[in-house]
C-alpha cells in the first residue's frame, strides 16, 4: 500500500495531550495516512478528528476499553464500530460510569492520606469525559504531593479501585453487535504492565476467542520486533485480523506517533490485515 499507519493513538479527551485537532495535525506531518483515535471510555473526539482528516488519508474510529477475563486483566479495542447504536451506548455507559466511579474514589482514598487537591481543579477532573490516573498524578505533581509522574501514579494505584475494570464478554460482544472489530491490545503488556506469560496469554485468547475477539494487536510500540512476529503468527494461527499502533499519548508517554515495534523497523500496512475491514 505504501502508506504509514498507526492504529493506537490518545487524545486530550481521555489521558493524551493533544486535542483531537492537534493530534491529526501531528499524525499527517509525521507521514501517517490510516490512522485510529482510540480514547478511554469516551468517543469524544472522534466526531472532530473525523472532520479534520486531509484528503488522501485515512481515519478509522475507535475506543478502548479496560477489562477483566477469568484468567486476567486485558485492554479491548473497538474499530468502526456505530457509536449510535444501541449496544456501543451501553458498553460506551458502562465505562464511563466505572471511571467516574474510580474517579471519586481515587480522591476519596488521596484526601484520607492527606493529598487535598484545590477543589476548582477536582472541578476541572470532574467535568472531563475520560478522566484518569495521569490527570490525577500531573495535579500531585503540580501541588507537591508527588516528586514526578512515576511516583504519583504509585500512591494513586494503592486505591482498591484502580484495580476496577469492566467485564471482557458483554465489552467484546456489544462491540460485535455494533458493527465494529473487537481487538486485544498489547496482549503482552502495555506501557508500564508487566509482561504476559504465554500460559496466561494463551488462556485469555481462548476466552476472548469465545466471546468473539476478531483480532489481535500484534505490532505495538513496546515490543521487540520478534515479539511482534511471534504474536503475528499466534494470530494467524487462530484466524485473527492482525493490527497494529503505537499507543502515543503526548507527553504523557515517551512513544512517537507511528511506532510499531521497539526497534523502530516500518511496518508495510498490508501486514496489517485489519485495514481490509476499513479499507475497500
Amino acid at each position: 500500500m505504501g502508506s504509514r499507519v498507526d492504529l493506537h493513538m490518545h487524545s486530550a479527551a481521555s489521558d493524551g495531550t493533544d486535542t483531537a485537532g492537534e493530534l491529526v495535525k501531528r499524525a499527517v506531518e509525521a507521514g501517517i495516512n490510516i490512522f485510529a483515535l482510540t480514547d478511554h471510555d469516551t468517543a469524544a473526539g472522534l466526531d472532530e478528528a473525523e472532520g479534520l482528516i486531509p484528503a488522501g488519508a485515512a481515519f478509522i474510529p475507535g475506543i478502548e476499553f479496560s477489562c477483566r477475563t477469568r484468567s486476567g486483566r486485558c485492554h479491548i479495542l473497538g474499530y468502526g464500530c456505530d457509536r449510535s447504536s444501541d449496544s456501543f451506548q451501553k458498553i460506551l455507559t458502562a465505562g464511563a460510569e466505572l471511571r467516574r466511579a474510580k474517579l471519586e474514589a481515587r480522591i476519596e482514598f488521596l484526601e484520607n492520606l492527606g493529598v487535598k487537591l484545590p477543589e476548582h481543579e477536582l472541578a476541572i477532573l470532574r467535568s472531563m469525559p475520560s478522566a484518569g490516573k495521569p490527570h490525577i498524578a500531573g495535579l500531585m505533581v503540580k501541588y507537591g504531593f508527588a516528586g514526578d509522574i512515576s511516583a504519583a501514579m504509585a500512591v494513586i494505584d494503592r486505591c482498591p479501585a484502580s484495580s476496577a475494570r469492566l467485564e471482557a464478554e458483554p465489552v467484546v460482544r456489544g462491540i460485535l453487535r455494533s458493527g465494529g472489530v473487537p481487538v486485544w491490545a498489547h496482549p503482552l503488556g502495555g506501557e508500564g504492565e508487566p509482561e504476559t506469560g504465554e500460559r496466561e496469554f494463551e488462556a485469555m485468547l481462548s476466552e476472548l476467542i469465545k466471546y468473539g475477539l476478531m483480532d489481535l494487536e500484534c505490532f505495538y510500540s513496546k515490543y521487540p520486533l520478534a515479539k511482534c512476529l511471534w504474536l503475528e503468527g499466534k494470530a494467524n494461527e487462530r484466524g485473527l485480523l492482525v493490527s497494529g499502533g503505537s499507543d502515543y499519548h503526548g507527553k504523557n508517554k515517551n512513544i512517537a506517533l507511528g511506532t510499531l515495534n521497539a526497534d523502530g523497523v516500518d511496518i508495510p500496512a498490508d501486514r496489517l490485515t485489519i485495514l481490509g475491514r476499513f479499507m475497500r
